[in-house]
């Protein structure tokens, strides 16, 4: 596997500056989420790094190399988009087959078929090697998907949003699946995703990207607990987290605008009386929407909790965040 350094990597499509100076350093082994929302530069930068588009400027290097100028074949790359991507007409071993079968490969066929068996037992789809690609189910389809990238054991793997077409259960099979994956492999891998849980749950590090730019890179937790800017801290945590006016608890930083809460860090039973407006009942765990001065704000509660809409609770800071008028981080 490999090292991956973006160095003021930047691309603009027409008037449209879609990377803009981005720098990061993905160590080998990594599992790096990207997140921000549509538009960001998400996808540009994974298809910039698989060659698939040329940056304007910067440079891209792959194990300690320069691959500005390889061709994607040529970078040892494998790239897994949303859609599938397979061959409706070949088998699932026809699927799995067919990279490694590339001129450029010159794969034995007994290394080829000890290859696509190693593959198939990983991905748990021995058992529907003979199968056509059209005879599968979703999460079975994408596991053929994810093969065709595995059996290639190239130096590094992107994949654009691979789970989002699925339904809720099979995302959190794949989701378990893939990080054990990667985890066996010791594979360094670049991820695109809007679901926050896989974010939290798979990445060793998160880049965070706002309009082309890569605002925060660091561990989950660090981008968690110590967003740079209001922007970085909506990206992770459902609920999102509470902004208010920075003076509604009383006494706050200087230069402070807003106050930044996580449902988690509202102290119940002292400080400000607020309104419960509704009562959201979860099973582990319950949601309290609450009003305080006009200002909506979401806390959590014991799931038995009597509180009911109309009822009024305290609630007071605990570790709150504050970010100033232009939405940075006072620290």
């Amino acid at each position: 596997m490999a090292e991956v350094i973006l160095d003021r990597v930047s691309k603009a499509f027409g008037s449209t500056q879609a990377i803009d100076g981005v720098t990061m350093d993905i160590p080998d082994g990594a599992f790096v989420v990207l997140l921000g929302p549509t538009g960001a530069g998400k996808t540009t930068t994974l298809r910039l790094i698989a060659g698939l588009d040329k940056p304007d400027g910067g440079d891209i290097r792959i194990a300690g190399r320069s691959v500005v100028a390889e061709t994607p074949a040529q970078r040892n790359v494998a790239m897994v988009f949303q859609q599938y991507s397979l061959y409706p007409h070949m088998t699932v071993r026809e699927n799995l087959e067919f990279p490694l079968k590339s001129p450029l490969l010159a794969t034995p066929p007994e290394r080829i078929a000890k290859r696509v068996a190693e593959v198939a037992e990983v991905l748990q789809i021995s058992h529907k090697l003979d199968n056509r690609a059209t005879a599968l189910s979703g999460g079975e389809m994408q596991r053929v998907s994810i093969g065709r990238a595995l059996v290639r054991n190239p130096e590094l793997f992107l994949m654009d949003e691979p789970l989002s077409s699925l339904d809720a259960k099979l995302r959190a099979d794949l989701r378990i699946e893939l990080k054990r994956i990667q985890s066996d492999l010791g594979a360094t891998l670049l991820y695109v995703t809007h679901d926050q849980i896989e974010a939290m749950t798979m990445a060793t590090h998160v880049g965070v990207l706002q309009e082309g730019r890569l605002v925060q890179f660091g561990s989950p937790r660090e981008i968690y607990e110590q967003p740079s800017s209001i922007y970085v801290a909506t990206r992770l945590g459902l609920p999102r987290i509470n902004t208010l006016p920075a003076g509604l608890f009383g006494e706050a930083p200087f230069g402070a605008s807003l106050i930044g809460l996580r449902p988690e860090h509202i102290r119940q039973g002292e400080g400000r009386d607020a309104t419960v407006s509704r009562v959201e009942h979860l099973g582990d765990q319950t949601r309290l929407h609450l009003v305080l001065d006009g200002h909506p704000l979401v806390t959590l509660a014991d799931a038995h909790t009597p509180l009911a809409a109309g009822d009024t609770v305290a609630v007071s800071p605990e570790n709150p965040l504050y970010f100033d008028a232009d939405g940075a981080r006072i620290v």
